[in-house]
């Protein structure tokens, strides 16, 4: 059976629900999001994951074909965020964790 996006980022998001100071909201506009101390970290957008990572790390993403970098609409790419396709689900839990780490270096030691 199919699982939808939605699904998907719903069943990452409620791990990451677990660890201290995660809280879910909006991302971007009405965009289904996860934030640590208030700062956004991960977000479903048009079916999905979009993760805040450093540039660098974007650019490996992209350069392999796992994702691209992010593009609110507006035509500007967003250089800390990345773009990764339902297509890669599978890696969506450990991207979302790095994201959570990068956005809040000791949320590491608090889960």
């Amino acid at each position: 059976l199919a699982r939808s996006a939605e699904e998907r980022f719903a069943t990452v998001a409620d791990a990451q629900l677990r660890a201290r100071d995660v809280t879910a909201g909006t991302g971007f506009s009405r965009s289904q999001g996860l934030r640590i101390g208030g700062k956004i970290f991960a977000m479903l957008v048009n079916g999905e994951l979009v993760v805040k990572l450093p540039r660098e790390r974007v650019q490996d993403l992209s350069a392999s074909g796992v994702g691209h970098a992010f593009d609110p609409g507006h035509g500007r790419v967003m250089m800390e965020w990345v773009s990764v396709p339902t297509e890669a689900w599978r890696r969506w839990p450990a991207l979302v964790e790095e994201a959570r780490e990068f956005v809040d270096p000791t949320s590491r030691r608090r889960s």
